[in-house]
């Protein structure tokens, strides 16, 4: 998918592609924080957290994704070359419980309630495939704001029930009790179709806008649960012209998230 544009001043191609939509996405799920840590987990969701820092949210606290505070907002995975902080692995613990954090985390699988799957696929007692554990996702969801990315939306992802509820959504949070339900925000979903989030009825998924050459129906084709949709669903925006020069000149050079969006 690429959708033509004018050239920029510099001479860049300003052709849009599906990554860079999904970039400007998931910037602008961070852009409303304020000075809060982000923490994303992959690559497209450390690209599109860089953009929001050098754009919609300059406030917003990034690290090396290994033990440093970063000032500066170097390429995907060049070393910064301004640090302004240190922060061990046991240190982000302590930001976890206090809650001035966003996390956007990848997900296996994400159902209709908005628990996500990062476990296991299959019966829990004898799972057809193990995948990376819990890890941090509960603890995440109900200390911290927390969205997921899927570069590959599909009913095998997003479906009825998850397998193993490893990111609590708001309604199991709700059940939960107080403890549980307080700090609990799935914020968005952001696949390589659309954005959602849990606006639903009782909380469930809800589609807030559909990429540049996708359809509705696209959309809920690839869904496996019933989605809900609203009357009026626009389409996601279009990076801006600097916007694209950032994330192709500065932040994404090599075109590495091609390999999770590919071009075509």
């Amino acid at each position: 998918m690429s959708v033509s544009t004018p050239s920029t001043s510099s001479g860049t191609d300003a052709t849009v592609t599906r990554a860079d939509v999904c970039a400007a996405a998931i910037a602008d799920a961070f852009k409303d924080d304020g000075e809060i840590f982000a923490s994303p987990m992959g690559l497209l969701p450390m690209l599109g957290v860089r953009l929001a820092k050098l754009t919609s949210n300059p406030d917003l606290v990034i690290s090396d994704g290994e033990s440093l505070f970063l000032a500066g907002v170097p390429p995907l995975f060049a070393k910064g070359d301004v640090v302004e902080g240190w922060i061990p692995f046991r240190k982000v613990f302590d930001v976890v419980a206090y809650g001035k954090r966003h996390v956007m985390m990848g997900a296996t699988q994400v159902d209709r309630d908005g628990n996500q799957n990062i476990s296991a696929i299959g019966d829990f007692a004898q799972p057809k495939r193990q995948l990376l554990g819990s890890r941090g996702a509960p603890g995440n969801t109900v200390n911290n704001r927390t969205s997921y990315w899927v570069p590959r939306h599909s009913p095998r992802v997003f479906v009825e029930q998850v397998d193993v509820v490893s990111g609590v959504g708001p309604r199991r949070a709700k059940a939960a009790g107080a403890a549980a339900a307080r700090y609990n925000d799935i914020h968005r979903i952001v696949s390589n179709l659309g954005v959602f989030d849990v606006g639903g009825p009782d909380d469930t998924v809800r589609l807030l806008s559909v990429h540049p050459g996708v359809s509705v129906d696209d959309v809920v084709t690839q869904t496996g649960f019933e989605l809900v949709v609203p009357d009026d669903v626009p389409t996601s925006r279009e990076p801006t012209t600097e916007e694209l020069i950032l994330i192709r000149e500065m932040l994404d050079p090599k075109g590495l998230r091609f390999k999770e969006v590919p071009s075509d």
